[in-house]
């Protein structure tokens, strides 16, 4: 009985697979583009565009992004964004810069971290136009549109 509990709960796995990170962008990499997927993303680089991934985004301390918004079901700064975030949870770490309106349902910060716009939490926020986890069926890739200039 035991073995089949762990298959049932097994089969949650898809969803669980998104909190962790699948692609990494490196502290030596800069990036300008769109990053849209399904997945986990950490940045460590420089990203300049915009962000709409279903998953985890996570800006390391050294790590950069500047976009009109970033848009995802989680996201955990401990570099610098500089713009809008738009996400179901936002955490702030202590090394933290965020300089744009947070929209949000739950919010988190460490001592030390700073934010220069303001908050709004919702009970719900609309992340409707990220991709769908229905559609997608392949957790760790994410598609990279490289944005015209």
């Amino acid at each position: 009985m035991l073995f089949g509990k762990k298959k049932s709960t097994a089969s949650f796995t898809p969803s669980a697979a998104v909190e962790r990170v699948t692609t990494v962008l490196g502290p030596g990499i800069s990036w300008k583009g769109d990053l849209r997927g399904k997945g986990g993303v950490r940045i460590e680089g420089a990203l300049e565009g915009e962000i709409a991934v279903r998953g985890m985004v996570i800006v390391g301390e050294t790590g950069r992004v500047t976009c009109e918004v970033v848009k995802a079901d989680s996201v955990i700064v401990a570099g610098a964004v500089n713009g809008k975030i738009q996400a179901v949870k936002l955490e702030i770490r202590s090394t933290g810069r965020v300089y744009g309106d947070v929209t949000v349902q739950s919010f988190a910060t460490e001592e030390g971290a700073y934010l220069r716009g303001q908050v709004t939490m919702e009970e719900r926020v609309d992340l409707s136009d990220l991709p769908s986890p229905a559609k997608e069926k392949n957790v760790e890739a994410l598609q990279v549109q490289k944005s015209e200039e």
